[in-house]
């Protein structure tokens, strides 16, 4: 399968990581009306809860929206049509953009990749907390997450309709963090890992991918 991938970038703009929920709050109001993979909503008002097509994440400071298969097009749709961000009660112009579109090919599982995570994974939930919580060692925690990853790392793959009778391996390091989330204290993980899946850089897996968590890099 061959998976196509836009990334807008505005270099010129500085912000921090946690304002990726903005940017997604300020686009998916500004084009609410041009389509429901801008904010994971539809007409009606329910949520569209499937992968995100569309995600809006701060990478290295920089306000960046990443758009895969249907929202790669979607961004270069509207890529001439973003004027100015408007984050709190902060208005920036938009005197340069960087757009760029990829495919990836991501049916060979036959070769090791390495990645990063640009920013932090929200690997847990209110359930599989409290088992990680429990385990004793490094290694056992760290075994739950090879897990978790793996399993997020299948989610990704069902969210774009890519069916793989491969077994998706996955070793990993990760180390933990705090992060705000919803305006509640979550615990959350960077680190690299090593895998055989293909995964495109800056696409997000995990918890909240829409909202810039769980951004990777091949490295």
């Amino acid at each position: 399968m061959q998976l196509n991938t836009t990334i807008i970038q505005f270099p010129e703009i500085e912000l921090k990581i946690r304002d990726g929920h903005k940017l997604r709050g300020f686009f998916g109001n500004l084009f609410k009306e041009h389509s429901e993979l801008l904010h994971n909503h539809y007409s009606d008002g329910s949520g569209r809860y499937k992968y995100p097509l569309v995600q809006y994440k701060v990478i290295d400071k920089i306000p960046s929206l990443v758009g895969i298969e249907e929202g790669a097009k979607l961004l270069i749709d509207l890529f001439l049509k973003i004027k100015q961000i408007e984050i709190g009660d902060k208005i920036y112009e938009i005197n340069s953009k960087n757009i760029s579109n990829k495919i990836t090919e991501i049916d060979s599982l036959s070769q090791l990749n390495e990645y990063k995570f640009q920013t932090l994974w929200l690997a847990l939930n209110q359930h599989n907390y409290y088992q990680y919580e429990n385990l004793k060692t490094e290694e056992s925690k760290n075994s739950f997450l090879n897990r978790l990853l793996q399993n997020n790392i299948l989610s990704f793959y069902k969210g774009i309709n890519f069916f793989t009778k491969d077994r998706i391996m996955v070793i990993g390091k990760f180390f933990e963090k705090t992060t705000k989330f919803k305006n509640q204290d979550m615990l959350a993980f960077g680190g690299t890992f090593v895998t055989n899946a293909v995964l495109p850089n800056h696409i997000g897996i995990g918890k909240s991918p829409s909202r810039g968590f769980g951004t990777v890099k091949k490295i």
